[in-house]
């Protein structure tokens, strides 16, 4: 009974996840396609050079934390109270250290408007670590649903007020009005459905237990921020603003599918996983069927974006934004193994063992920077390439220790994988072919998709992919339940 409990919820979750991601994505995708028309490369690399300085604060603040509030089996209030407490303290004081080091910021990328940005753009930090609580409280009950409803209404507000300001030509503060705006609805909301009364009760009891498990996170978090946000210093002080936003525009554009489905992957099986921890037998069962059903959803979509790449930016974008084509066929590429790493190294956190997954996480580290040195001198598209190289490497690296613990490392999940990629190989050929003609971008465009989801789902069929089957059942309890209704 409580296995049929724990899938039911589980289903659940999986949807309204799976619900907000696809509304989420299709918000900021039409939101981001109007903004790139209104506004220039230059106001997008700006913000991009903040990121660094706004991420690195950010996960100090949750410090990993919010992780071990899930993974605590015995929960109590002052648990929630301390994490408050210390969410407060912590982004209050990494908000001052910013605003303070604003001049020193804008000197390095010599921007004087930086100053300003950073002062503001970083009111954020403090607006996050009232909500961090909330949202790990509604994952614990497994209630997706009103995390959906709060991410999308506050991406769709924020959203709206960035188009209204972008149109009236505030430029780059049009993005940071669309980032605190979004925050505001969103702090208010999550207020509404998970309760904002937290007492300031602090206990360090509470918080060595808490601390002792994110702690790993944490480092590894600082770690993987400041790598993930590097490029973005180094692009913009070596190249320019402009290079800058093509190079975040192309892994925006990357991550608009391989992000979706890590997310939708993090926030619903974290905590099934860790509620399964002593059931070694189900986790293994669970985590098999999630690596082949990531598998059998990106590798196709990354293929096919960076396929469509040309057709797609210059159709949506204009030719302004031309450069980001070929970045975004190689970060495509990537970006294509990151969510298959994303499990593997979940299920170390879920498990119990962030003292493995930082382990993991930090041998990665001397590669990253090898490949940062390498291709630094040689412009954008080469470090891009370079990130090819690391994901690839770094999947088997990410799967080491999953396979140590549960027999099924890189290897084992590449033969799992070797009838979708043959699948997704004969789809992208297809595709190529069907495309060799057609001259006028939005008929290749309508063309290139039409076609990869007919031979895709064909050939899927002929190589007989269990997760065809496994979606057909998923639609049909769908569609039973809607039908009861």
């Amino acid at each position: 009974m409580a296995e049929l409990s724990l899938k039911s919820r589980a289903t659940k979750g999986m949807f309204w996840t799976a619900t907000e991601k696809i509304f989420l994505q299709a918000g900021q995708f039409v939101i981001g396609i109007v903004l790139a028309r209104l506004l220039m490369p230059e106001d997008f690399g700006l913000i991009g050079m903040l990121s660094i300085f706004i991420a690195i604060s950010q996960t100090f603040i949750e410090s990993g934390m919010g992780s071990g509030l899930i993974q605590k089996k015995n929960i109590k209030d002052v648990d929630y109270s301390t994490v408050f407490v210390f969410n407060l303290i912590v982004s209050t004081a990494f908000y001052l250290l910013l605003f303070f080091t604003a001049p020193l910021i804008a000197d390095f990328y010599k921007m004087p408007q930086l100053v300003l940005l950073t002062r503001i753009l970083a009111l954020n930090i403090i607006i996050n670590a009232l909500v961090i609580v909330q949202r790990s409280k509604l994952k614990i009950a497994l209630d997706f649903k009103s995390l959906a409803v709060t991410n999308v209404i506050s991406v769709l507000v924020g959203g709206a007020f960035a188009l209204i300001f972008a149109y009236w030509g505030w430029g780059v503060w049009a993005l940071v009005i669309q980032t605190i705006v979004g925050s505001v609805v969103s702090v208010a909301l999550l207020w509404a459905f998970a309760g904002a009364g937290l007492s300031m009760k602090f206990s360090s009891e509470s918080f060595k237990a808490l601390f002792g498990f994110g702690s790993k996170l944490l480092i590894s978090g600082l770690y993987g921020q400041l790598f993930n946000n590097l490029y973005n210093i180094v692009i913009g002080k070596t190249y320019s603003a402009s290079e800058l936003g093509f190079y975040t525009r192309s892994k925006a554009f990357a991550e608009m599918t391989s992000g979706t489905v890590t997310n939708i992957l993090y926030q619903v099986t974290y905590p099934i996983l860790a509620s399964l921890q002593d059931d070694k037998e189900r986790i293994i069962l669970i985590y098999r069927q999630l690596i082949r059903m990531t598998t059998f959803f990106v590798f196709p979509a990354m293929t096919l974006l960076a396929l469509l790449s040309d057709p797609i930016i210059r159709v949506l974008l204009t030719d302004k934004w031309a450069g980001v084509i070929i970045l975004l066929q190689w970060m495509c590429f990537a970006r294509i193994f990151y969510p298959i790493s994303v499990i593997n190294m979940n299920i170390l956190n879920a498990v119990g063992r962030s003292d493995l997954y930082l382990k993991v996480d930090l041998s990665k580290l001397p590669l990253m920077i090898l490949a940062l040195v390498i291709t630094l001198p040689l412009g954008v598209k080469a470090m891009v390439i370079g990130h090819v190289v690391v994901s690839f490497i770094s999947f088997f690296i990410n799967a080491y220790m999953p396979g140590k613990i549960f027999g099924y490392g890189g290897w084992q999940q590449l033969r799992d994988m070797f009838s979708i990629i043959i699948a997704t190989i004969c789809m992208s050929f297809i595709v190529w072919i069907s495309m060799l003609f057609i001259k006028v971008l939005i008929l290749k465009l309508i063309t290139g998709v039409v076609v990869a989801i007919i031979s895709y789902l064909y050939i899927s069929y002929l190589l007989r992919l269990p997760e065809l089957d496994e979606i057909k059942v998923l639609l049909l309890k769908i569609k039973s339940k809607y039908v009861q209704r």
